[in-house]
């Protein structure tokens, strides 16, 4: 996958589990992030509001979602991954393993520390 085209494009490309696991987080994003867009950028579909808030990014043997703001984000069920700075993800292996509510409220608390914050590239 170069990083051009469509969202839908980079999802069916997989044509495995791994698409149906971006489709299934899609839908979840849209439901706890309902007016944010969702483009390409960085060769990874990415989700925007007041700037980039969460991407997400196939690889051979998981599909990653990851949070801008990762550190900052209330994660009682202790799903995040990672230790850098800012961001936090979630690792899938397959569609049934995505932790549904929590990615809900993960795309909420990034709309609100966005609009909150800023965009989280600019400082």
């Amino acid at each position: 996958m170069t990083g051009t085209g469509t969202v839908d494009e980079y999802i069916v490309a997989f044509d495995d589990w791994r698409t149906d696991a971006m489709k299934r987080m899609r839908e979840l994003v849209k439901e706890g992030a309902p007016h944010a867009t969702l483009t390409i950028k960085w060769a990874q579909p990415v989700w925007e509001w007041n700037g980039p808030m969460i991407w997400m990014k196939a690889y051979a043997s998981h599909v990653n979602i990851g949070f801008w703001r990762g550190v900052e984000l209330e994660d009682p069920g202790a799903v995040l991954e990672g230790d850098g700075e800012k961001m936090r993800h979630i690792k899938v292996r397959s569609a049934d393993e995505i932790p549904a509510d929590a990615l809900k409220d993960f795309a909420r608390q990034a709309v609100k520390l966005n609009t909150a914050k800023g965009n989280p590239t600019l400082g």
